[in-house]
Formats: structure tokens, sequence, C-alpha cells
């Protein structure tokens, strides 16, 4: 099959969130390759509406690291508490923990006291 077109890696657009390089085919759509694609030696990018193929001219040493799937799932989560804690200032979150361990201790002195 032959190559539409020879695209230096520096012309791609890169989407970091899922790790794919896409650059605008003459047809509407946009050819992709995702970046474990290139890690892989993979060289040819693909549109998903039409039969043209591009090859991607690039260094392996020009390419971002991969991140591991595991460590999106835990940024995540770590995002998810950063976000709620976003702009409380360390007197505030010390605050809120020894509010905590008041209403633990009151809990576990009314226990204590029914026992």
């Amino acid at each position: 099959m032959s190559i539409y077109e020879e695209v230096e890696f520096e012309d791609l657009d890169f989407d970091p969130k899922n790790q794919i390089y896409t650059y605008p085919c003459p047809c509407g759509d946009k050819f992709s390759i995702s970046l474990e694609e290139l890690w892989d030696g993979e060289d040819i990018a693909t549109c998903p509406s039409c039969t043209l193929r591009i090859e991607i001219i690039y260094d392996e040493e020009d390419l971002p690291p991969l991140r591991d799937d595991d460590d999106d799932d835990e940024d995540d989560a770590e995002g998810g508490e950063d976000v709620k804690d976003e702009g409380k200032g360390a007197g505030e979150e010390k605050k809120e923990e020894e509010d905590v361990d008041e209403k633990l201790a009151t809990i576990a002195g009314k226990t204590l006291a029914v026992r």
C-alpha cells in the first residue's frame, strides 16, 4: 500500500490524556497513531475514514516516555482528593483533623461509658 505523505514527528498534534498523535487528513478526518505504537517502531499512521496512510519521520529519543495505565487510576483518585482540598491552608486541614479526632474521642468515650 502506498504512503500519501511523509510527516515530521514535530508536525503531529499530541493528546497527552489518550497518548495519541494526530495529523489532519485531506478527507476531513485525522490520521492517528498511538505513542505506544511509535515506541514499538511503528511509523505508519492511518485515517479511520479513508484509505490514506502517512509515514511518521521520527527518532525514538524524541518520544516522550510511555505512562503506565495503572498510574492513570492512581492519578485520578489522588486528583479528586486534591481538587476537594484545593484552596485550604495547612491550618484549615489541621483543624479538620483535630475535629475528627475530637469526634472519635467523644464516640469512644460514650462507648466505654455504656459498657
